[in-house]
């Protein structure tokens, strides 16, 4: 499932917004705009719609339980 995460950089007026490919992904993204102390405006996926953070970990632990696990 793809997700898309708007975020505000502290120097900007603009919402920016980039993509990625796994809840997994999208939690490692949020972390890092969290350390450059970036503002996370909203997270959405096509299937989910708007989500909070909240959210996002839980679908991103279910994503991981339904992975096969490697040897």
């Amino acid at each position: 499932m793809a997700y898309t995460i708007g975020f505000q950089t502290r120097n900007q007026k603009a919402v920016l917004a980039t993509e990625a490919a796994t809840a997994n992904q999208a939690v490692a993204i949020i972390a890092a705009l969290r350390q450059s102390s970036d503002e996370i405006k909203f997270i959405r996926s096509p299937q989910e719609g708007e989500m909070g953070i909240e959210m996002l970990l839980l679908l991103a632990k279910e994503e991981a339980e339904e992975m096969p696990q490697r040897a």
